[in-house]
């Protein structure tokens, strides 16, 4: 069951929303709707997002992302359509059950800092506490775990005045920790920021998310920020959704010409990942394989080394060309003790570092399950280019020579690899 469901929600702001409704069921433009004294907030929005999630809702001003999170703690209530949190409907909620909601459940972090500026920044943390009637010990004390959370140890007892806007902005987000509810809501949280404390406030963002876990709703006009947080991606426009999916499936696959635009000068290296250039290992080596048997598969393919893998594909290392001729000479019965070490990348590393990876390594990098250790497949220089290119890859596995300087190009080159 997902943490947070939305079905079909529509938020018509006027006088009498339900006739701007009618108007929208009928086919009418945004424009018209306006004309007739109503507005569209939001359409037929629907998404849901898993526990532990960081889901990035993004689109251009006035797309309708901000009236969509203010829908999701009924800050803004709902014309039509639900918002189901832990399987309740919570636009069926009483009064009484909305305040709860909101107290527990559900934090917001906003653009502005909105501190107290004569609060110390550990009353200012603490005032969600406050607000659920929490003792006054008892809430400094979760007030100053949090602000260490966000890296203010130090600085609990100073003033709004005396920090920087970065800073500011993690007292903000501390003050969300603090009452320790399961869902974050940040609308355009760190915009007001300068670009380089923004990167920071970004990275120390996914940082705490993978201690803390929480569920996340990120609200953002900027699409370079959406791709760099998002685990994925609700993108918005004239209150619509237009295209929901992780980064890559946005990147390699624009649902219409308005998400091509919008990602046509987005530097895929920082974007995607490995899963974008891996191919599957067309040919693999066993430990229990014979030596004659492993330069048999390699000189098939033109290899200059070859993955080396359990039968369950359990990742162990490569063997290179030179270590199974020699084997063949030595008389050896299997590989098994010339299997070496060899650089493995993780199917979610960004390929900027595949890039430097290649640059380091002569053959193709394999790529391994970070949990079960499993072979993946493998990521080669070819594959990259295509991908960077938005080149369809050729299917045929090739084993990468190194850069033009190494001893390993030049080795790779005289056997005949290719490229």
């Amino acid at each position: 069951m997902s943490k947070i469901r939305v079905e079909k929600l529509t938020k018509i702001f006027g006088s009498h929303p339900h006739e701007g409704l009618r108007m929208l069921d009928a086919g009418k433009s945004n424009q018209e709707i306006r004309a007739a004294g109503h507005a569209v907030g939001c359409a037929n929005v629907c998404f849901d997002v898993e526990e532990g999630e960081l889901l990035v809702v993004m689109g251009l001003s006035g797309s309708g992302k901000s009236t969509l999170i203010r829908c999701l703690n009924l800050l803004n209530s709902v014309t039509r359509g639900h918002v189901y949190v832990d399987g309740e409907d919570i636009t069926a909620y009483s009064t009484k059950q909305l305040l709860e909601y909101r107290r527990r459940k559900i934090s917001m972090v906003f653009q502005h800092f909105a501190l107290f500026p004569y609060r110390t920044i550990t009353d200012n943390a603490a005032y969600g506490l406050e607000v659920q009637g929490v003792n006054a010990d008892q809430r400094r004390q979760r007030a100053r775990e949090a602000l260490q959370l966000v890296g203010l140890k130090g600085w609990e007892d100073a003033y709004p005045g005396q920090l920087s806007g970065g800073m500011q902005q993690r007292v903000g987000l501390a003050r969300a920790l603090a009452v320790k509810s399961d869902i974050l809501l940040m609308d355009e949280a760190f915009s007001a920021l300068d670009p380089l404390i923004r990167r920071d406030m970004q990275h120390e963002l996914v940082q705490l998310q993978q201690r803390m876990k929480k569920t996340i709703v990120f609200i953002t006009h900027d699409l370079d920020e959406a791709l760099q947080l998002g685990d994925r991606i609700v993108l918005m426009k004239d209150g619509r959704v237009v295209q929901f999916g992780t980064p890559e499936d946005i990147l390699n696959n624009p649902a219409n010409a308005y998400v091509e635009r919008f990602v046509e000068h987005v530097d895929l290296s920082r974007v995607l990942t490995a899963r974008a250039a891996l191919t599957r290992a067309r040919v693999v080596a066993y430990p229990k394989d014979g030596p004659r048997t492993v330069l048999h598969k390699m000189n098939e393919e033109n290899f200059t080394s070859i993955i080396v893998v359990e039968r369950d594909y359990t990742f162990r290392g490569t063997i290179s060309l030179d270590a199974a001729e020699q084997a063949v000479r030595d008389g050896a019965r299997n590989i098994e003790g010339l299997i070496e070490r060899t650089p493995a990348i993780g199917p979610d590393t960004q390929l900027t570092k595949v890039i430097n990876a290649l640059a380091a390594w002569p053959y193709s990098l394999p790529v391994v399950d970070e949990t079960s250790g499993e072979c993946l497949g493998v990521v080669t220089r070819t594959g990259v280019i295509n991908v960077l290119a938005d080149n369809p890859a050729s299917g045929k596995q090739a084993d990468d020579p190194g850069p033009p300087a190494a001893a390993t190009h030049t080795a790779a080159v005289a056997r005949g690899v290719s490229a």
